[in-house]
């Protein structure tokens, strides 16, 4: 699986076999297409993906091209995600935030524990990176955040709005926020 900003961009590239093999040097071949997902966007629209697939024929591994405004195996796209993740950085309780985006209190309390701990921490050095890539002077800045979430967030809106100026991107910001981490915004939920 690997992330990609224009799924029809990438869609194209795929046809035309220019879309490298990130685990190989092999170029990839379309490979039909994973099954078709309802993801929950903010409203009361679901939004319904098909992910294309891809296959090296070098290492014969095959990929799915999954669209950065999606966080891998969870049922909501970034954005709301994300807007949970700012709200809780911000000081919003799960209920409150849960009533806001109209969740149950029990999704938004597994998305907030996922966010904890060592995953916030991967999330802030992401944040480092793009930004050190987009503006430098972005790590200058004096905000603190009183979370180590909050910090990490704050960094990777600011390589996103960077980003965004620098290279005059269409791409909203939590759809970058998205590539920046690859479709894990949050880790992957456990399987049980």
């Amino acid at each position: 699986m690997f992330v990609v900003a224009s799924p029809e961009h990438a869609s194209a590239l795929l046809d035309a076999g220019k879309l490298g093999c990130p685990g190989g040097a092999g170029a990839l071949r379309p490979h039909g297409y994973g099954r078709i997902r309802r993801v929950r966007s903010l409203g009361h629209t679901p939004v319904t993906v098909r992910p294309r697939r891809a296959r090296c024929f070098s290492c014969a591994v095959t990929h799915v091209l999954l669209p950065a405004g999606l966080v891998l195996r969870w049922a909501d796209t970034v954005e709301v995600i994300g807007t949970a993740l700012a709200a809780k950085a911000r000081g919003d309780g799960r209920r409150t935030i849960a009533a806001r985006l109209d969740r149950p209190a029990s999704t938004v309390r597994r998305w907030l524990c996922r966010a904890r701990g060592p995953h916030a921490d991967w999330l802030y050095e992401q944040g480092v990176q793009h930004a050190y890539r987009a503006d430098p002077d972005i790590l200058n800045h004096d905000v603190i955040w009183p979370t180590a979430l909050g910090d990490a967030l704050n960094l990777l809106a600011g390589a996103a709005l960077a980003c965004q100026q620098r290279w005059d991107s269409p791409l909203p910001v939590w759809t970058l926020i998205g590539l920046f981490t690859r479709g894990r915004l949050l880790p992957p939920p456990l399987r049980i």
